[in-house]
């Protein structure tokens, strides 16, 4: 049982029958919904002081509350973020009042960093929404719980309340969230080939499709880069198989899909097996398709500007209704033409 004050932006909260031994975990369940306050924003609360019980704060998480108290939390107004707000152009595949997808485009960074302080996805986010967001942590800034590279493309989702954050969120880190990607990629995996079979944590599943498990941290030498470990790193699998060749065997159009989410992780993984992606500047190498094979559409995936990555698929659990949604993207402008002249070759 709750209510809430709008003269003074306290929200009481009655603890409810045979709470929890812990504070936050019992306001964590009787806190309304359309409050949008997470377990990690109510133990933020209760060390603030934010939290009282007849007056007094309570600021130990692990205090042991009873039925029928009430608890005064303190609403303070979600804090602007420094980040300014950016009109720039959104492909908005769905939007509620608690999260957004987005089709990203290429050259689209998603977070402003030292190298991208403006114009990312962040900055268009903050103008697209405006006084839609309820606040994240505390800031009223959208919620992001992934990210696709800058020059990928394709489906994104973003929480704009509290409460999605931290439902999405979870979700990521069980991996429950289903994503597919389509790669362009030098050559054809086959199950056939003893190379691929000699590579260390490349197997083979039933039905042709190729998994790559490994570790992947920060490459020793170049810090922009990530590499395969054998020696700690963070665990990544990925799965993916043919969905069509083109030139015999010179390229191969793939679903790619995860298991892990790792920064660059499909583009390392099929590096790594010898398939590197269409236009990867950064783990492709100095591979060419051969024009022998492809004639003039060779050329054009050899100038292709960017890796030919997209997030295809995004289907997840709604964090707030418990609606199952999942959504397709078509392949942008640039990887088609590509697909398109490779099969014309």
């Amino acid at each position: 049982m709750s209510d809430i004050s709008p003269e003074t932006g306290i929200l009481a909260v009655t603890i409810g029958l045979e709470p929890p031994d812990r504070l936050d975990k019992a306001l964590a369940r009787d806190v309304p919904p359309e409050a949008s306050l997470s377990r990690s924003r109510l133990m933020r609360m209760i060390a603030e002081g934010a939290v009282t019980l007849d007056g007094h704060p309570i600021t130990d998480p692990k205090h042991r509350p009873q039925e029928g108290e009430t608890y005064a939390l303190r609403l303070d107004p979600a804090a602007e973020t420094d980040t300014a707000a950016e009109d720039i152009p959104l492909t908005v595949v769905w939007e509620d009042a608690d999260l957004i997808v987005i089709d990203k485009p290429a050259g689209l960074v998603v977070h402003p960093a030292p190298g991208s302080p403006s114009g990312t996805l962040v900055n268009a986010l903050l103008a697209h929404c405006g006084d839609s967001l309820s606040g994240i942590g505390g800031e009223r800034r959208p919620g992001i719980v992934h990210r696709i590279d800058k020059d990928t493309t394709g489906l994104l989702v973003v929480a704009k309340s509290d409460r999605a954050h931290h439902g999405l969120a979870a979700q990521f880190e069980a991996h429950s969230v289903n994503r597919h990607y389509l790669a362009l990629v030098h050559g054809q995996p086959n199950a056939a080939d003893p190379r691929l079979r000699g590579i260390k944590g490349v197997s083979f599943e039933a039905g042709g499709i190729v998994k790559i498990a490994t570790g992947l941290a920060r490459h020793k030498t170049d810090r922009q880069r990530q590499a395969v470990t054998w020696d700690g790193g963070r665990h990544a699998i990925t799965r993916a198989h043919v969905v069509e060749s083109f030139g015999g065997d010179a390229v191969s159009l793939m679903d790619c899909w995860l298991e892990t989410g790792r920064t660059h992780q499909i583009r390392v993984h099929m590096a790594h097996a010898g398939h590197g992606l269409i236009g990867d500047q950064t783990y492709g190498g100095r591979r060419k398709v051969p024009a022998r094979l492809l004639g003039p559409a060779a050329d054009m995936a050899n100038a292709f500007p960017r890796q030919a990555l997209h997030a295809a698929t995004l289907g997840f659990t709604h964090p707030v209704t418990g609606e199952e949604l999942e959504f397709a993207s078509p392949l942008p402008p640039d990887m088609a033409a590509l697909v398109q002249a490779l099969r014309k070759a």
